[in-house]
């Protein structure tokens, strides 16, 4: 199963000032090179921020961990497997990124607990969490067909992980001066995509997508809950990218596809809350 682009519809939603700058492109820069504002670089506001990454390991999840990264930030590298979360520690040390290593499995609680632990330890606060882990819950995934396991699977990592590690978080983030929560999404989880005649919105599915829908669901409940506080929270869709997830089957890069997480990661203090984004621009519902 795989993300989709978003449709022509998505190009046509009016958008604000505010909005065409997360959507817009960084200077026709992807991926590491991506950067926010000066303002976002390490050093030029007294000390490090610090991020985490869920599934950053590989594909997207890497990307926006580099991304970051060479904005001059501390990033944290979020991934079960030990070897594989090494192996990506060690390739952003070697360019240049204060990456560390946090074991973590967003389906457990104890692993979620110790890894809040752990970053506390480390950093003392948390100013960015990427929720970029996801699985698509394996095929068929046909309404007819499909095992609710599979379903079961989907929410429990797309959705019910999410907020769970945002929980664990959130007393980190809260001591950040300008926290940001990016949820990885996809636009196949808009409804009003999903319902418009010719829109791509990928295979039908009873898992993967809904998670998606689910998942963009709590990301505007958050948003309503933490109105009024210094937290932003916005839905991200990378795109059709080539990753392990469709089977490399994508049309973007994993560079591509961390672009908007990443601008999402840097916006401003006055910038969007509670929204759904892709490189477009925003996403409809």
């Amino acid at each position: 199963m795989s993300e989709s682009n978003a449709s022509n519809e998505t190009n046509k939603t009016n958008k604000t000032n505010e909005t065409s700058n997360v959507g817009a492109q960084a200077d026709g820069q992807t991926g590491g090179q991506t950067g926010g504002r000066t303002g976002d670089r390490a050093g030029e506001q007294g000390e490090r921020k610090v991020a985490l990454v869920t599934g950053a390991n590989k594909g997207i999840g890497y990307e926006i961990a580099a991304g970051l990264g060479a904005l001059g930030w501390s990033v944290g590298v979020g991934a079960r497997d030990e070897a594989r979360r090494e192996t990506a520690v060690a390739k952003l040390r070697a360019a240049g990124v204060d990456a560390f290593g946090v074991p973590l499995d967003v389906t457990d609680d104890a692993s979620v607990t110790a890894a809040a632990r752990l970053v506390e330890e480390r950093t003392g606060r948390l100013d960015v969490l990427v929720n970029n882990a996801g699985i698509t819950g394996g095929g068929p995934q046909e309404p007819t067909k499909v095992d609710p396991d599979r379903v079961r699977a989907a929410v429990e990592t797309n959705v019910i992980g999410v907020i769970r590690v945002t929980n664990a978080l959130l007393p980190l983030l809260r001591r950040s001066p300008s926290p940001r929560i990016v949820n990885v999404s996809s636009s196949v989880g808009s409804l009003t995509l999903q319902t418009t005649p010719g829109a791509e919105t990928g295979p039908i599915s009873a898992a993967y997508s809904p998670s998606k829908t689910f998942l963009n669901a709590v990301t505007v409940q958050y948003a309503k809950e933490l109105a009024g506080t210094n937290i932003l929270i916005n839905a991200v869709c990378p795109g059709y990218t080539a990753t392990d997830l469709n089977a490399f089957q994508g049309v973007r890069t994993p560079q591509q596809g961390a672009v908007s997480a990443i601008r999402l990661a840097t916006v401003p203090d006055d910038g969007p809350t509670g929204g759904f984004f892709s490189d477009e621009g925003e996403i409809p519902w």
